[in-house]
Protein backbone atom coordinates (compact mmCIF):
# COMPACT_ATOMS: atom_id res chain seq x y z
CA UNK A 1 0.00 0.00 0.00
CA UNK A 2 1.26 3.42 -0.93
CA UNK A 3 -0.07 6.57 0.69
CA UNK A 4 0.47 9.99 -0.43
CA UNK A 5 -0.60 12.82 1.60
CA UNK A 6 1.06 16.17 2.40
CA UNK A 7 -0.15 16.87 5.29
CA UNK A 8 0.72 17.54 9.02
CA UNK A 9 -0.39 16.46 12.18
CA UNK A 10 -2.12 19.45 13.73
CA UNK A 11 -3.63 19.57 17.14
CA UNK A 12 -6.87 20.00 15.96
CA UNK A 13 -6.63 16.13 14.69
CA UNK A 14 -5.74 14.85 17.85
CA UNK A 15 -9.73 14.64 18.97
CA UNK A 16 -11.06 12.67 16.04
CA UNK A 17 -7.65 11.23 14.45
CA UNK A 18 -5.30 8.56 15.72
CA UNK A 19 -2.67 10.76 16.32
CA UNK A 20 -0.70 11.70 19.30
CA UNK A 21 0.93 14.93 21.22
CA UNK A 22 3.92 13.82 20.25
CA UNK A 23 3.09 13.57 15.93
CA UNK A 24 2.15 17.34 16.16
CA UNK A 25 3.98 18.50 13.13
CA UNK A 26 5.19 15.50 11.59
CA UNK A 27 3.36 14.55 8.30
CA UNK A 28 0.81 12.22 8.81
CA UNK A 29 2.16 9.58 6.14
CA UNK A 30 5.38 9.38 8.09
CA UNK A 31 3.50 8.54 11.72
CA UNK A 32 1.32 5.90 9.48
CA UNK A 33 4.62 4.69 8.03
CA UNK A 34 6.22 4.08 11.35
CA UNK A 35 2.65 2.02 13.00
CA UNK A 36 1.66 0.33 10.10
CA UNK A 37 4.43 -0.55 7.86
CA UNK A 38 3.57 0.86 4.57
CA UNK A 39 4.90 -0.04 1.18
CA UNK A 40 5.46 3.39 0.60
CA UNK A 41 4.70 7.10 2.38
CA UNK A 42 5.00 9.72 0.40
CA UNK A 43 4.67 13.32 1.77
CA UNK A 44 3.70 14.94 -1.34
CA UNK A 45 0.31 16.27 -2.91
CA UNK A 46 -0.92 14.11 -5.91
CA UNK A 47 -0.64 16.53 -8.96
CA UNK A 48 -0.43 14.80 -11.75
CA UNK A 49 -2.37 11.50 -13.75
CA UNK A 50 1.35 9.58 -13.55
CA UNK A 51 0.97 9.64 -9.95
CA UNK A 52 -1.75 7.28 -9.63
CA UNK A 53 -2.57 5.39 -12.97
CA UNK A 54 0.20 2.59 -12.00
CA UNK A 55 -2.52 1.21 -8.91
CA UNK A 56 -5.05 -1.48 -9.27
CA UNK A 57 -7.05 0.71 -6.94
CA UNK A 58 -6.70 4.17 -5.67
CA UNK A 59 -8.48 4.81 -2.84
CA UNK A 60 -8.93 8.90 -1.98
CA UNK A 61 -9.92 10.09 1.66
CA UNK A 62 -8.48 13.69 0.61
CA UNK A 63 -10.75 16.77 1.38
CA UNK A 64 -9.53 18.46 -1.66
CA UNK A 65 -12.05 18.32 -4.40
CA UNK A 66 -8.82 18.69 -6.95
CA UNK A 67 -7.82 15.68 -5.92
CA UNK A 68 -11.23 13.92 -6.44
CA UNK A 69 -11.66 15.43 -10.12
CA UNK A 70 -7.73 14.08 -10.51
CA UNK A 71 -8.74 10.57 -9.57
CA UNK A 72 -12.62 10.91 -11.58
CA UNK A 73 -10.75 11.72 -14.78
CA UNK A 74 -7.54 9.55 -14.64
CA UNK A 75 -7.77 6.59 -12.58
CA UNK A 76 -8.76 3.09 -13.68
CA UNK A 77 -10.24 2.07 -10.82
CA UNK A 78 -11.15 4.52 -7.74
CA UNK A 79 -13.00 4.93 -4.02
CA UNK A 80 -13.66 7.85 -2.97
CA UNK A 81 -14.46 8.18 0.78
CA UNK A 82 -16.07 11.30 2.64
CA UNK A 83 -17.32 12.48 5.63
CA UNK A 84 -18.22 15.76 6.75
CA UNK A 85 -20.22 16.03 10.05
CA UNK A 86 -22.55 13.58 10.43
CA UNK A 87 -22.94 12.41 6.78
CA UNK A 88 -20.60 10.17 4.96
CA UNK A 89 -20.33 8.95 1.49
CA UNK A 90 -18.87 5.80 -0.98
CA UNK A 91 -18.64 6.80 -4.43
CA UNK A 92 -16.47 4.03 -6.73
CA UNK A 93 -15.81 3.98 -10.48
CA UNK A 94 -18.58 1.98 -10.70
CA UNK A 95 -21.30 5.23 -9.78
CA UNK A 96 -23.35 6.29 -12.73
CA UNK A 97 -20.96 9.24 -14.35
CA UNK A 98 -23.74 11.66 -14.40
CA UNK A 99 -23.27 12.00 -11.32
CA UNK A 100 -19.60 13.26 -11.40
CA UNK A 101 -20.60 16.46 -11.67
CA UNK A 102 -23.00 17.10 -8.52
CA UNK A 103 -20.30 15.02 -6.31
CA UNK A 104 -17.14 17.12 -7.79
CA UNK A 105 -19.06 20.42 -7.56
CA UNK A 106 -17.97 22.95 -4.67
CA UNK A 107 -16.04 25.41 -3.15
CA UNK A 108 -12.09 24.94 -3.38
CA UNK A 109 -9.99 24.26 -0.35
CA UNK A 110 -9.71 21.73 1.69
CA UNK A 111 -12.37 20.72 4.59
CA UNK A 112 -12.89 19.28 8.10
CA UNK A 113 -14.72 15.68 8.42
CA UNK A 114 -16.11 17.45 11.47
CA UNK A 115 -18.02 19.56 9.19
CA UNK A 116 -18.58 23.63 9.83
CA UNK A 117 -20.42 23.49 13.39
CA UNK A 118 -17.52 21.77 15.30
CA UNK A 119 -16.40 23.56 17.66
CA UNK A 120 -12.94 22.12 18.43
CA UNK A 121 -14.02 20.03 21.86
CA UNK A 122 -14.38 16.70 22.16
CA UNK A 123 -17.60 16.92 23.43
CA UNK A 124 -19.04 17.40 19.85
CA UNK A 125 -16.77 15.22 17.48
CA UNK A 126 -18.44 13.77 15.13
CA UNK A 127 -16.86 9.92 14.00
CA UNK A 128 -18.69 9.29 10.43
CA UNK A 129 -15.13 9.42 9.24
CA UNK A 130 -14.92 6.23 11.58
CA UNK A 131 -18.20 4.81 9.41
CA UNK A 132 -16.71 5.74 5.46
CA UNK A 133 -13.45 3.54 6.72
CA UNK A 134 -15.33 0.86 7.42
CA UNK A 135 -17.41 0.86 4.10
CA UNK A 136 -14.38 0.93 2.59
CA UNK A 137 -12.66 -1.36 3.97
CA UNK A 138 -15.62 -3.88 3.61
CA UNK A 139 -16.20 -2.57 -0.10
CA UNK A 140 -12.10 -3.26 -0.97
CA UNK A 141 -12.50 -6.47 0.76
CA UNK A 142 -15.44 -8.18 -1.39
CA UNK A 143 -14.17 -5.68 -4.70
CA UNK A 144 -9.97 -7.64 -4.46
CA UNK A 145 -12.51 -10.91 -3.88
CA UNK A 146 -13.98 -10.37 -6.86
CA UNK A 147 -17.55 -9.94 -5.47
CA UNK A 148 -20.16 -7.31 -6.21
CA UNK A 149 -19.48 -3.90 -5.06
CA UNK A 150 -21.64 -0.81 -4.56
CA UNK A 151 -20.87 2.08 -6.70
CA UNK A 152 -22.30 5.01 -4.35
CA UNK A 153 -23.30 4.38 -0.88
CA UNK A 154 -24.23 7.69 1.41
CA UNK A 155 -24.61 7.79 5.46
CA UNK A 156 -26.57 10.64 7.08
CA UNK A 157 -27.20 10.01 11.45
Amino acid sequence: MTVYDPDKVETKNLTYQNFREGDVGLHKVVVMDKRYNLKAAEPYPILTKNQIQKYDLVVCCADNLDVRRLMYRDAKQWLDLRAQGRNCALISHLADPNMYDTVLAGPEGSFSCQGDSWNGKAKGVHFMQVVAAGMGAQWMQRFFAKEEVAGYKVENL
